[in-house]
């Protein structure tokens, strides 16, 4: 192949214009610690006051059976110590929810306190002889199984970072933690991102330690963190609260966990598949039976059985929360019957099990406990399932039966059903979905306009923006408060510079927080009122904190993102072929342009390509991360280029621009 330098008008800013993808994982935002609190009234109303009350008054929240759960087998307490990264960020700091405790203020609802209070339970504990959990570092647990050489590993948490903080506190109790074996429970990054900071690729193939995960692991890994992760993560701002303060009026908890961690994150390719619904294998001594339960809670899952400890992990199949059927941050709809299924199986299954512990939360002990705790959760699924289906097959739209729905009373008062991750509004709108799409049937929503027009006529036939104002603030002294976020929000969109309006509709949505049983509820509504008074703030992913889990992603993920950044108008009329030889591997892609499309396959180069280059994967990498400059690329062998070089400069000019923080509440 014939080099040629790229030297003459080719500026650092201009290369990394044409070559970044701009791959962004949730879990890079360096911005976290910005927390600003919105100007104004911040307390609760009468109305939330008197709802807050009314909700729990069928809830025993003097139950201490979670507590006690929550506190067993402490061996230590985390310490309040503040976890930074290498540049000195402050990532976590369970220090500040040391404000959790005592009755509920007036601005949360006592039962997301609870929960809170419950994930503010945090250390090293003993499970069981020679099996332990580390809890509250992050917004997974770890869970440590004693072998015959050292331990094995499950599901390393989001970040680098909070994972070596969290091991470096176990072997001050533990000793020494010498893995020798890591498990991958599925494909969300909280149980896998910090993989790196405990083991790499070249220790495990040189002590032969088996990185197991369910089947499709990588792929779903990958994809969700790539292919869509600009729009994931910018939801996933409001979703966990990034930006909001941790106090009675901002974050309290994510009701999974205390909130998502930002920092460094990573990837492994794991060693060993579990691609049967029931496999056993026995590792470092430890007998496992492992179960794979794809198109679960992630599309990637397994669940385990220890027989010797008697102990079943659910994974996340089965927490202490209702959970999401989909998830606020956007993600692929998840099948709610095939959920249920997957737990009613479990239960035929564990005739002797005694523990059963999870990736989230705390542990459950003895034989009957359990049982009764895993019908429950598989009734949960079921009926939302099954009312859902009932009611659409009667006519009833999602938001007719979100509003209808609720659990009976025989599963409503169990904690461990509640509403504080997922809630029964927006997982059966998720049924609905998963069997009818978007479109409910009604010709009025085929074709609607968008927001931006529609909401200028809706201000019109309404009577204009002062009329609007003084009924919406009747309403809102009334406690309307879904009413009155509905109608703000045309009057926000057709005049966004409405400062009245914006004050109206955030006070609306801070009510709605705090009454809020759902942490995510609680924190987008208190991230549209955040924004919609002081604006949005500069919340960018800096992607230097993905560099280690994108060293790791199959080269056919970077095509996938590669492709979905086409631009179609830029690319209506051009057809193009790219070879893109990746030197480590020696694998290459040919990159097809036409009909505003771009295809990819892992083929020998293309002859009739109309440029080719040669490129190491370390070098795209850095290109990606915005490490790499021009002079670099001039005095490096790694880059080289074939063909026409105006039309592998067109080939990257129809990439389009990326967005990671784009307006939500406003146009």
């Amino acid at each position: 192949m014939i080099r040629t330098k790229l030297s003459e008008g080719y500026t650092a800013a201009k290369l990394a214009g044409l070559l970044v993808i701009f791959v962004l994982i949730p879990g890079c935002d360096q911005s976290q610690n910005s927390i600003a609190t919105d100007p104004g009234e911040t307390g609760a109303s009468e109305f939330t006051i008197a709802q807050n009350k009314a909700f729990v008054k069928d809830l025993d929240l003097d139950d201490q059976q979670d507590f006690e759960d929550a506190l067993r087998g402490m061996v230590a307490e985390a310490p309040d110590v503040a976890v930074t990264t290498e540049t000195g960020i402050q990532i976590w700091d369970g220090g500040a929810y040391d404000f959790i405790e005592g009755a509920a203020p007036d601005t949360v609802n006592p039962s997301l306190w609870r929960q809170a209070k419950l994930n503010n339970v945090r250390g090293l504990f003993k499970v069981s002889e020679g099996l332990y959990q580390l809890r509250g570092f992050d917004l997974a647990n770890i869970t440590l199984i004693k072998s015959d050489n050292g331990w094995i590993l499950v599901d390393p948490l989001t970040t680098m970072e909070t994972t070596e903080s969290a091991i470096a506190f176990a072997e001050q109790h533990l000793g020494e933690i010498k893995l020798t074996g890591v498990i991958f429970t599925h494909s969300h990054i909280d149980h896998f991102g910090g993989a790196l900071a405990l083991i790499n690729g070249q220790q495990v193939a040189d002590n032969n330690i088996p990185i197991i995960a369910p089947s499709g692991f990588m792929a779903e890994a990958t994809s969700e963190n790539i292919i869509v992760g600009s729009a994931m993560a910018r939801r996933g701002q409001y979703m966990f609260g990034n930006s909001l303060e941790r106090s009675a009026t901002g974050h309290v908890d994510a009701g999974l966990g205390k909130q998502v961690v930002y920092g460094s994150t990573s990837i492994l390719e794991p060693t060993v598949i579990i691609d049967q619904p029931q496999m056993p294998l026995t590792v470092d001594g430890v007998a496992f039976d492992f179960y794979n339960m794809p198109g679960s809670e992630a599309p990637s899952e397994l669940t385990f059985y220890l027989p010797q400890h008697k102990a079943f992990c659910g994974a996340e199949v089965l927490s202490h929360v209702m959970h999401n059927v989909l998830t606020l941050r956007g993600a692929k709809v998840r099948d709610a019957l095939l959920w249920s299924d997957y737990i009613g199986e479990s239960i035929d299954r564990l005739g002797d099990v005694e523990i059963f512990f999870n990736s989230h939360h705390w542990p459950t002990w003895g034989h009957n406990r359990i049982i009764t705790q895993m019908q429950q959760q598989q009734d949960m699924y079921k009926f939302t399932h099954d009312q859902t289906v009932r009611l659409a097959n009667l006519g009833h739209t999602p938001r007719e039966i979100a509003e209808r729905l609720k659990l009976p009373k025989s599963l409503a008062g169990n904690f461990h059903l509640r509403g504080y991750y997922g809630t029964l509004s927006h997982n059966s709108k998720a049924v609905y979905q998963y069997y009818f799409g978007w479109y409910q049937g009604n010709p009025a929503e085929l074709n609607p306009l968008p927001p931006e027009q529609s909401s200028v006529r809706y201000v019109e036939f309404m009577g204009g923006a002062a009329a609007i104002l003084e009924k919406a603030t009747e309403y809102l002294n009334k406690g309307e408060y879904r009413w009155v976020a509905e109608v703000l929000n045309h009057l926000v969109f057709a005049e966004p510079d409405n400062s009245a309006a914006r004050q109206l509709l955030a006070d609306a949505y801070r009510q709605m927080a705090y009454q809020a049983e759902s942490g995510p509820w609680r924190d987008i509504y208190l991230s549209g009122a955040q924004e919609l008074i002081s604006g949005k703030g500069e919340q960018h992913y800096d992607t230097k904190f993905a560099k280690a889990f994108i060293e790791q992603v199959p080269l056919v993920q970077f095509m996938k993102a590669l492709s979905v950044k086409l631009d179609a108008e830029k690319a209506e009329g051009e057809r193009l072929v790219i070879n893109v030889l990746f030197t480590e591997q020696q694998k290459n892609f040919v990159l097809t342009v036409r009909n505003s499309v771009m295809h990819y396959k892992e083929l020998p180069p293309a002859v009739n390509a109309d440029a080719s280059i040669a490129i190491s994967k370390k070098l795209f990498v850095k290109i990606l991360l915005g490490q790499t400059g021009v002079q670099q690329l001039l005095t490096t062998d790694e880059l080289d280029i074939e063909g026409s070089i105006l039309k592998l400069l067109k080939f990257f000019s129809l990439m389009g621009e990326s967005n990671d923080n784009f307006n939500i509440v406003t146009p």
